[in-house]
């Protein structure tokens, strides 16, 4: 019983994060403190395997390997969670630039093509100083 509701809240934590904005230094901070306690947990289960089959007795799960199952899912939910928010800011992030960069060298192209017509046009009386047989206007 213990674990259905922890797998549940913990399920529910994974789909919160994915409303949430995760460029803020205190979003990278508590992820590094919880990746701290992942590898102290993956150390200490690694080190004492039968602490994680008592913890795994006392939320209602039969062995500790069943425990780290449940809970590698939650983390690989997380990770495609996280992966999939990260994967469309990165493809809106492209798409701005690209229209910028389309933007920019329309522009150019532009300058280049009034330069050139500028450089063609012939000159007209208003560009020539000097009027017939060598006299200044």
């Amino acid at each position: 019983m213990w674990i259905q509701l922890i797998l549940l809240a913990a399920i529910v934590g994974v789909a919160l994060t994915l409303n949430r904005s995760t460029a803020d230094a205190r979003h990278q901070a508590i992820r590094r403190i919880l990746l701290m306690l992942f590898v102290a947990g993956a150390a200490a289960s690694v080190l004492f395997p039968q602490i994680l089959t008592r913890i795994a007795n006392l939320i209602g799960v039969g062995r500790g390997a069943d425990l780290l199952l449940y809970a590698l899912v939650i983390a690989f939910l997380s990770f495609m969670a996280t992966s999939f928010r990260r994967m469309n800011q990165l493809q809106s992030r492209i798409t701005v630039l690209a229209r910028e960069l389309t933007l920019a060298q329309a522009r150019a192209e532009d300058a280049e093509a009034r330069n050139r017509a500028a450089q063609d046009r012939p000159a007209t009386a208003v560009d020539d100083e000097e009027g017939p047989a060598g006299t200044v206007r």
